[in-house]
């Protein structure tokens, strides 16, 4: 006697949707996560920690070469698009003024929610971190002292920059650089083979990654902050599940609950993993292959947005961080301050690229609003849990801005788009994780 085909599905793993396993994956890393702290058991906490550290370093040692020659290879291959400039005016364009917005969102919440008052915090005991950003970071940051370095410190707006210069240099060459682009095209279409290997492996890196911030942190840490980290989850929240899809309904003229149903697995991934550059590749492909925007327009606006589009991490995060820090230490913020908060979270974002984690991107708002950069140190004992919803949001924002300007492009594949989701492991087997330029 057959087993019913619905049975069948449920009762083999592997015939589950990623999403799934990435969901149970979270299911019992936080269980996981739970018995580790709760029974104080460190020999679980040790291997939760393990299986996501592994598992992040994976898909960081895949990045370097994939964001070098994903930019390379299409940069060489504009001479097949006219509007070229245009789009990548119109791609920085929406990256401020989603920007904006977010920022926008958290002044607001700031001022509603008041994370500050009350707190009976001191800054005396707290460190300012040891990393704070500047000005300059972006201009010394995006030039690599060596090409070697770029590529070892994984540096990912400098390999953009070597990317680009390379692939401008092949642009101009023509026929005769064609050998060398033909390399790096087969380079990519390595690279990305075996990173679909590692992000198979996702479910499993999920419950490490989610699993070890539980044990390791809790959620008592939040006491003394709730208010605050209460505020930062819902100013993301309200961005990704308000903003972005008013924006994906008037602007991109897009259905926003197919949008999610389709981008999920990478906001998933973000979520436990923290990080946009490490989730990149995975983002790309629910561009490419399931929300139909053109391969070698999705070559520049991911690993673009990647580096420099986070609405989470520099917008909404840091105009509530000051906020909190200006009203705990009795300094009152006016007009030209939020102003302020605005500009660097446009900004600023681009300034601190190169380097790692959203106390950074404070930690330049504190000092151009003249605050105390200790009041940082308060909240890194919080932040790896605030971290989750940041980076969710940010690659959210770093997939719905190239949808927006492939709509208005007209280049964007709108029947793809509304077609049902394609289970992963079959779209693996059928086309090129990421397209690349003809």
């Amino acid at each position: 006697m057959s087993v019913p085909s619905w049975r069948s599905r449920v009762l083999n793993p592997a015939r589950w949707s990623f999403g799934v396993q990435i969901l149970l994956g979270l299911v019992v890393g936080v269980a996981a996560g739970f018995i580790a702290r709760e029974t104080e058991a460190a020999w679980l906490t040790s291997t939760l920690t393990q299986v996501g550290t592994i598992f992040v370093q994976l898909l960081k040692l895949a990045v370097p070469p994939l964001v070098f020659t994903a930019v390379l290879v299409s940069i060489a291959g504009l001479r097949h698009v006219t509007n070229a400039a245009r789009l990548a005016g119109r791609t920085l364009l929406w990256f401020m003024g989603t920007s904006v917005i977010a920022v926008a969102v958290g002044i607001v919440l700031g001022l509603v929610t008041n994370p500050g008052r009350g707190v009976d915090l001191s800054l005396a005991g707290a460190k300012a971190p040891e990393k704070s950003g500047g000005w300059t970071d972006f201009l010394t940051g995006i030039i690599p002292t060596n090409v070697v370095g770029a590529f070892t410190n994984g540096n990912v707006l400098q390999l953009v920059f070597l990317g680009a210069v390379l692939g401008v240099a092949a642009l101009k060459l023509g026929e005769v650089a064609k050998p060398f682009v033909t390399l790096a095209e087969s380079v990519l279409q390595l690279v990305q083979k075996a990173l679909w290997w590692v992000i198979r492996l996702a479910p499993i890196g999920t419950a490490g990654l989610i699993g070890k911030a539980i044990a390791s942190y809790g959620w008592n840490l939040l006491q003394p902050l709730a208010t605050f980290a209460v505020a930062v989850y819902a100013g993301c929240l309200i961005v990704m599940v308000v903003v972005y899809p008013i924006l994906l309904r008037t602007v991109g003229g897009v259905n926003p609950i197919r949008f999610y149903a389709k981008a999920w697995p990478a906001i998933e991934l973000a979520f436990v993993s923290r990080s946009s550059v490490g989730t990149m590749p995975l983002t790309q492909r629910m561009v490419t292959e399931r929300l139909g925007v053109p391969g070698e327009y999705a070559s520049f606006a991911v690993p673009f947005g990647a580096t420099t589009k986070m609405d989470g991490c520099a917008a909404v995060y840091p105009a509530l961080a000051a906020i909190f820090v200006a009203q705990l230490t009795g300094v009152e913020l006016g007009i030209r301050d939020y102003l302020l908060i605005a500009f660097v979270s446009v900004v600023g974002s681009a300034a601190t690229a190169g380097l790692t984690g959203a106390i950074v991107m404070l930690t330049l708002t504190l000092s151009t609003l003249g605050l105390p950069l200790a009041g940082a140190g308060l909240l890194l004992a919080i932040d790896p849990i605030l971290d989750m919803i940041r980076t969710a949001t940010n690659v959210a924002g770093q997939m719905v801005v190239p949808i927006l300007v492939a709509r208005r492009e007209g280049t964007l594949d709108k029947e793809l788009f509304d077609q049902p989701s394609t289970p992963l492991t079959t779209a693996a087997a059928t086309r090129d994780p990421l397209p690349v330029a003809a």
